[in-house]
């Protein structure tokens, strides 16, 4: 049989006006029925709490509902918290100490941590410090089999939490707030967080707690910051709901993934992994050409090796295109004066409109879809055009952006865009990416940096995926309609490049004088750095 729900009600900061918060619970009972416990985050007491608090510490009057609030926040009322390792403070109201975990029979695990935090050391008797929160963590990560936390109580909002969110209206979430709190957070993962302080309400959309193709399906979290009891703007202070402790939940229903999830706002708490070894990127058809010229260097031997040397039986052909094929770079169509580079099997050139004069596409010689078709030789060769562009971008002080669409498109393009470093960092980059794909409900994941794109996609599967050149890598799955031009209209956004105008290639096309002499300044300048004309 499933164990019962739990009713709870959570509160804003109640600043000493008792009256008012347990005034509107009793009414809600009046309502609803009876609800099992009360939560106080932010500030319990107010400078003006001592004639309200008398009444119920002399046990004068009563709380309607068991109680239990956090800490001190401030010096001023730390008085009416005696023992930091928590007590009863009143019939029914209980402060839980300064940090911990509170579990009741019915097996709910409330996490729990007093305070701000510490500007100073050693900490003030009302903050907390990293060896708080480290301690915490550990009473908890240390446990077997340890999930997660049913609900997390603190004071200060996380630091970033609206990040890939809903906007938290007036709130600054880059700037408000804790790092500690969010690496509490992004270590508990409570399916729960309620914070106060901020006299503001935000309810976030949930997010993930795995890392999706990477772990096994986790339970959402759930953040919920409430404004202050009794505040003159109508905003909620008080929030209900039920929950099943998780330690009695079927585990295939706590991991159900609702469909306005989003991703954890604190991966960038995570330390970067190293850079991986895969392929990427693209964008619309017949938007990028390129430039062929008796100068290039000559063609590398498929093995490696010096010329002369009996070549290693041949590799299998790519498949032949149906029709003309603008990147083929045997084809008439081929405006080969963009082209800036040509290896053993694949070649470089300028983009057709790019966003930038050094805005190229990596493209294989032969006639290939996408990367998942592409041969060990060619993928080979990829790479190596991958690491010299980034040896390049990164001398001009610049990273690049690669991505590919293999969608409505019959010839692999991997787009390679620049962005200078200073405008953007790569969390920034792909907060971009995330942020756009959710507003138009295009799933977004992030994959393994070590994995390779074949093992998320079949030869034939259409889909949309992004690389930094840092290894980290973003994948869709293309299930219906989308939208050609996303690659571009995400780099070119405002949160970025910041240059709207140029989302549509078509709209950015030069006369051809103006691309030559863009294709000999890269070719000039690339040079120290292409490998094809080392041998």
């Amino acid at each position: 049989m499933a164990a019962a729900p739990l009713r709870v009600l959570a509160c804003g900061d109640v600043e000493g006006r008792l009256e008012a918060i347990f005034g509107r619970v009793r009414a809600i009972q009046a309502k609803s029925g009876r609800f099992d416990m009360l939560l106080c985050v932010g500030n319990f007491f107010g400078s003006t709490s001592e004639a309200e608090w008398a009444e119920y510490r002399t046990g004068a009057k009563k709380a309607p509902i068991p109680t239990y609030v956090l800490g001190a926040n401030n010096q001023d009322t730390l008085s009416y918290f005696p023992d930091v390792s928590g007590c009863e403070l009143a019939e029914n109201i209980t402060y839980l100490g300064r940090r911990g975990v509170y579990s009741g029979c019915s097996g709910l695990q409330i996490a729990y941590l007093s305070g701000t935090e510490a500007q100073e050391q050693p900490a003030p008797a009302h903050s907390f410090s990293t060896k708080d929160v480290a301690e915490l963590k550990t009473s908890l990560l240390s446990t077997p089999n340890f999930r997660g936390v049913d609900i997390l109580l603190t004071s200060p909002w996380p630091r970033d939490v609206g990040t890939f969110a809903n906007s938290a209206g007036e709130i600054d979430t880059k700037k408000c707030g804790s790092k500690l709190v969010s690496d509490l957070a992004a270590s508990l993962k409570p399916r729960y967080h309620f914070a106060a302080l901020e006299k503001a309400y935000y309810e976030r959309l949930p997010y993930r707690n795995h890392m999706v193709l990477q772990e096994t399906p986790q339970h959402v979290t759930r953040f919920i910051a409430l404004a202050d009891v009794g505040n003159t703007s109508k905003k909620k202070y008080l929030y209900a709901f039920s929950i099943v402790p998780m330690s009695a939940m079927d585990p295939a229903e706590l991991v159900k993934q609702p469909q306005d999830v989003t991703e954890n706002p604190y991966r960038k708490l995570k330390k970067e992994a190293p850079k991986s070894k895969g392929p990427l990127c693209e964008e619309p058809a017949c938007q990028f050409f390129f430039d062929l010229n008796k100068h290039q260097g000559k063609k590398r031997p498929s093995d490696g090796k010096e010329r002369g040397v009996t070549q290693p039986k041949q590799a299998k052909k790519p498949p032949q295109p149906t029709g003309p094929c603008w990147f083929c770079l045997a084809s008439p169509e081929v405006e080969k004066h963009l082209v800036v580079s040509i290896g053993t099997h694949c070649y470089l050139a300028l983009a057709k409109g790019g966003l930038s004069p050094d805005h190229v596409l990596i493209l294989p010689i032969g006639h290939y879809q996408s990367v998942v078709d592409l041969s060990s030789e060619v993928l080979e060769e990829v790479t190596k055009y991958k690491a010299a562009l980034k040896e390049f971008f990164r001398s001009k002080g610049k990273r690049y952006v690669l991505f590919e669409r293999n969608y409505r498109s019959q010839h692999l393009q991997l787009q390679v865009v620049p962005i200078p470093l200073d405008l953007c960092t790569s969390e920034d980059i792909k907060e971009a990416f995330i942020a756009q794909a959710q507003e138009q409900q295009i799933e977004l994941l992030e994959i393994p940096e070590h994995s390779d794109i074949a093992q998320v996609a079949q030869p034939g599967t259409p889909y949309f995926y992004v690389e930094l050149d840092t290894g980290e890598k973003l994948f869709h799955r293309i299930r219906g309609r989308f939208p050609l031009q996303f690659g571009r209209e995400v780099l070119a956004s405002e949160a970025l490049l910041a240059q709207p105008q140029r989302a549509d290639w078509r709209q950015c096309a030069a006369q051809r004088p103006e691309e030559e002499a863009q294709a000999r300044a890269f070719r000039r300048d690339f040079e120290p750095f292409d490998f094809s004309l080392r041998d």
